[in-house]
């Protein structure tokens, strides 16, 4: 058995269930809903007007979204850094008023240089504010049980942003030009998000004591998890998985019209994709309740490899197109439930935006790389390789799920609380994390989570 080191259990959780752990889910659904719809999705309806005032391609143009995500990949880990020693509040409310700021600055941009400068920072804002800040300060309010609930209940609403703030910003540009729509939405993200990040998120009561903001009980969870098999596992599943999601997602309207479909039923059906990753996200939650979540992830995951290779022989005709993205849409929005529940469960919380942030960096590389990847694979040989490629990821995102996947963690039990200290005995408790050998004490029923 390797040395251990001995570190600080999470304390109770199930306290934490309270009422003011809700008012943070119901403001973040808002803000994330708002948050995404302004600073992501109002891209797509403001590339073709953006590139002809700036007198660009647009490629060019959609450069800059790159640009923005690959910031947002930089700000990942010292953002996890920050959530774990501070908590979300003024995170997010900074990162809520800089946002406001750059979408206006955003409507002011009159040179290709200008858009680059802008849309970097809003990635890097977009990382304190979008969904890896919103899910460490919910899975720090609540325990196993209702931690899947809450999570869930954000991205039920966040799903929709897309369906809220395509239309309604392709109305207001048409009614009032680009650069004022942008200033419309950037006073409807302030006056929405600021106040809410500032009033209602609040750290967890049990992360407000010195045990929990022990920097070496966090750094030994880290290095625990770096030093998981498991971690890496889940690190080559949910990279794999979000380059496929990003690849399917920008070439399936292709696709479908290289198949023969009009462009109108191409795009109605790949707007399937955003309604049932609210789907799947429901049966994950509600399959979890019976089955292994792991098991499900990897069903699903499986499932979304058989259509996207399915495709090529049955997308030529419209029942078949709509069967094959029904099929691969389930498992759409799986991965921001799955994620952070595998997490939290096998390392605990004290630590976890600091590993989530670590594994976000090359999830976002892999968003960013694949549209590109695929465009590539297209120009050799058309949407087979591309499908095919997209099939291969989410297989290799199952077995990266399925791997190792009743193995003991190296926090054992990471909920743990003894009885004495749930008695009142000395909260200053310790907890060994070690590498647990299948035949230690207590290993058993470990492998058993």
């Amino acid at each position: 058995m390797n040395p251990a080191t001995t570190v600080a259990a999470d304390p109770p959780v199930g306290g934490r269930r309270s009422l003011h752990g809700w008012r943070i889910v119901a403001a973040l659904a808002v803000t994330q809903t708002v948050g995404y719809g302004t600073l992501y999705y109002t891209f797509a309806v403001l590339l073709q007007p953006m590139a002809a005032t700036l007198h660009a391609s647009t490629t060019t143009v959609t450069g800059a979204l790159t640009a923005s995500i690959l910031a947002g990949a930089v700000m990942a880990v010292p953002v996890g850094r920050w959530l774990d020693r501070h908590g979300g509040r003024a995170l997010m409310t900074a990162g809520s008023v800089a946002a406001t700021g750059l979408l206006v600055a955003w409507s002011q941009v009159r040179t290709v240089a200008q858009l680059y400068a802008v849309l970097i920072g809003v990635g890097l804002t977009s990382a304190m504010v979008l969904y890896e800040s919103a899910f460490a300060v919910v899975v720090s309010w609540f325990d196993p049980q209702q931690r899947a609930k809450a999570l869930l209940t954000i991205t039920i609403v966040a799903g929709f942003a897309s369906a809220v703030f395509l239309p309604l910003t392709g109305a207001l540009v048409q009614r009032y030009g680009w650069q004022h729509a942008l200033l419309i939405l950037a006073a409807l993200h302030g006056v929405l998000t600021v106040p809410l990040h500032g009033l209602v998120v609040r750290r967890a009561p049990h992360l407000t004591t010195a045990r929990q903001r022990d920097g070496a009980s966090r750094s030994a969870v880290v290095r625990a998890a770096l030093h998981d098999s498991r971690f890496w596992a889940l690190g080559v599943a949910f990279v794999a998985h979000g380059a496929a999601m990003t690849a399917m997602t920008v070439h399936l309207v292709g696709f479908l019209t290289s198949r023969g479909h009009p462009v109108t039923f191409a795009a109605t059906v790949a707007g399937l994709l955003g309604v049932l990753s609210v789907t799947g996200r429901l049966v994950l939650t509600g399959a979890q309740r019976r089955i292994r979540i792991t098991t499900v992830v990897a069903v699903i995951y499986t499932v979304q490899a058989a259509a996207a290779l399915t495709l090529l022989a049955i997308g030529g005709s419209r029942a078949g197109a709509v069967t094959g993205v029904v099929a691969f849409g389930l498992g759409f929005g799986i991965s921001s439930l799955a994620s952070p529940a595998l997490l939290a469960d096998r390392y605990g919380t004290i630590a976890y935006a600091s590993i989530a942030g670590i594994l976000a960096v090359p999830i976002t590389l892999a968003r960013a790389g694949a549209p590109l990847g695929a465009a590539a694979l297209h120009t050799v040989g058309g949407y087979a390789p591309v499908l095919t490629a997209i099939g291969v990821a989410c297989l290799i995102a199952a077995t990266g799920i399925a791997t190792r996947a009743s193995a003991p963690p190296p926090v054992p039990d990471p909920h743990a609380v003894d009885d004495d200290q749930a008695a009142g005995a000395d909260p200053q408790q310790a907890l060994v994390f070690a590498d647990a050998l299948p035949d230690e004490p207590g290993a058993a029923a470990q492998s058993k989570r």
